[in-house]
């Protein structure tokens, strides 16, 4: 049987996780295995600002940072279930990828 590959990415760590709630119980509720949602490492992207624009006094910095959190999660390649997971409502800062593997 095929197998779904889903990865979901985001920078809101809630949101991320209530999608993948949401193909947990699309799982349950469809009968079909489930495997995940496996977490993956966390991408930081960390930029270093000076504080003072003009140059003159001490070095003080700020940083800012994003966070780019990641989850993968395997799912039987059935008919029923595939056609739910179109139909979920995913908020526009979370990427997801779907790939069926034989």
């Amino acid at each position: 049987m095929q197998k779904a590959r889903i990865r979901l990415t985001g920078t809101d760590y809630n949101k991320l996780e209530s999608v993948c709630s949401r193909i947990r119980e699309i799982a349950e509720r469809t009968g079909v295995n489930l495997a995940g949602p496996i977490s993956l490492p966390t991408k930081r992207l960390v930029v270093p600002i000076r504080k003072s624009p003009d140059g003159e006094g001490t070095a003080t910095w700020d940083r800012w940072q994003m966070r780019v959190h990641k989850r993968l999660i395997d799912i039987d390649a059935d008919e029923r279930a595939l056609r739910q997971l179109m139909r979920i409502q995913v908020p526009k800062d979370i990427g997801i990828e779907i790939v069926l593997e034989g």
